[in-house]
């Protein structure tokens, strides 16, 4: 570790080489081996002091700060220490939840995937960037069917969530500690995306059509676990949710936050269930009548008896333009895991300002593209089962509502989704991020060949002049 935490703070002094005499750097380099023997020597005691800290990087006082943490045209870089020990207990944790790892990519039976309502393990370790220390984060791998298939198949670059204040209670040091004004992020593995592109792209057009959304910036990550830094390959850094996208894109975080996963999901007749419903925000709180309301309003006779009526009920506990905002970008840019094929990969926030649950997207590395399970829905929604998925079925089924909807698609294909608009930004990303992608390393990639990786892109070239012959096509 010592090694490794030498290698890193030399390397920001290398960058300050050429503006710096000699002596300065021989001073600086001293300093920076007083810190490293520090570091080490207090790395797992609670009476550490946190001496890299101040009010803009690492206090709850600063406001987040988007132009350091998600910029778009730089991959920036991520370094986690966790001791042999942590690291490894984390690694059983996972081989205890989902199996012994590798187990498929030896022709070995895998199985289906496995069901489980506990998350891995958080352990507590060093985060560094730019030449900074953050302290006792709360490091755990995440996700569900790409978090199994990776491990399975013996692909070690794992998503992460990373939670900076975790600890605090064992580190009072580290109390209300943030990064750059963020409290936790998730660090996504981009898994079956050789494009590496689909995340950020997604993010960036919900939220140019003025949708709440995460942001998401490119991040290359190693890890030292004992035996120096290892590069785990080249991530996608998304803002989370339930932290400062309500913070920041809602005047206040007071309201319900759900995070709905299972047949409750789909709002289908007589699905209510609120252990479903999983609770980001007020916690402590059982109400959960704002999503039971909508559901029994939904299901209302008045649909089809006085649709007027319904419209005017729905539109009271539900912000149905946000909806069909959405559903419009959702099934134009085509994401097929999440509401209508799957029953999660979504948020509900009841919105203080209005009252009225607002649908913000969440998991895109499946988008911009046809997808499984019968595909991305067809922008008419043929085909599709208006009972199991009551929200489209229905608000399509609605004259009023269908014609927001396609005004919608239209603004969508004219504007966040113009098509030499994102060609240019596939380009530019693309040119930004290849030497990183294809210089992951067998056993921490997705990609077979560097070759993949532009292929993907040229796909996403396609899909892009494809899905606006479609639209123009839907509209005539």
């Amino acid at each position: 570790m010592k090694n490794f935490i030498r290698i890193l703070l030399a390397s920001v002094v290398i960058f300050n080489v050429f503006s710096c005499s000699k002596d300065e750097v021989s001073e600086v380099l001293e300093e920076q081996e007083e810190l490293v023997d520090d570091v080490v020597v207090k790395d797992d005691d609670t009476s550490f002091e946190a001496t890299d800290w101040t009010t803009t990087s690492h206090s709850k006082d600063a406001d987040p700060n988007f132009e350091e943490v998600f910029q778009d045209n730089t991959v920036k870089r991520l370094d986690f220490v966790i001791t042999k020990e942590r690291w490894q207990s984390m690694l059983d944790d996972m081989t205890n939840t989902y199996g012994v790892f590798g187990a498929s990519s030896g022709g070995g039976q895998g199985g289906g995937l496995i069901t489980t309502n506990e998350d891995p393990i958080f352990v507590p370790g060093e985060v560094f960037y730019n030449g900074k220390q953050w302290y006792r984060v709360g490091l755990r791998f995440k996700g569900n069917s790409s978090l199994q298939s990776s491990w399975r198949n013996g692909i070690l670059k794992l998503s992460f969530k990373m939670d900076f204040d975790e600890f605090e209670d064992n580190y009072p040091q580290i109390k209300n500690q943030r990064f750059y004004g963020f409290k936790k992020f998730s660090l996504k593995n981009n898994y079956e995306d050789k494009s590496f592109l689909r995340e950020k792209v997604a993010t960036d057009i919900f939220r140019n059509s003025g949708l709440a959304a995460s942001h998401a910036a490119f991040y290359t990550l190693y890890i030292d676990y004992g035996d120096g830094p290892k590069y785990f390959g080249l991530y996608t850094l998304v803002e989370e949710v339930d932290g400062s996208v309500l913070d920041t894109q809602f005047s206040s975080d007071n309201g319900n936050l759900y995070k709905p996963d299972g047949d409750a999901a789909s709002f289908a007749l007589g699905t209510f269930d609120q252990d479903e419903y999983e609770k980001k925000t007020n916690e402590d709180e059982a109400n959960f009548t704002d999503v039971s309301n909508l559901l029994n309003i939904i299901h209302d006779s008045k649909r089809t008896t006085d649709p007027a009526s319904w419209r005017a009920d729905l539109e009271a506990v539900f912000d149905t333009d946000v909806f069909l905002k959405y559903l419009a970008v959702n099934t134009v840019i085509q994401n097929w895991d999440t509401y209508g094929r799957m029953t999660h990969n979504y948020y509900l926030y009841n919105n203080p300002d209005n009252d009225k649950l607002t649908w913000i997207p969440w998991d895109n590395n499946e988008a911009l593209q046809t997808g499984k399970r019968g595909g991305s829905l067809p922008l008419d929604f043929s085909g599709l089962n208006t009972t199991e998925w009551p929200l489209i079925g229905y608000l399509y089924q609605d004259d009023i509502y269908k014609a927001k909807y396609n005004t919608y698609v239209e603004e969508v294909i004219n504007n966040a989704f113009k098509d030499n608009t994102i060609q240019d930004l596939y380009t530019n990303y693309a040119s930004l991020i290849e030497q990183y992608a294809t210089s992951e390393l067998s056993g921490y990639s997705f990609l077979n060949n560097s070759s993949d990786f532009q292929s993907a892109v040229s796909q996403l070239k396609n899909h892009v002049t494809s899905r606006k012959n479609a639209v123009l096509d839907y509209l005539k």
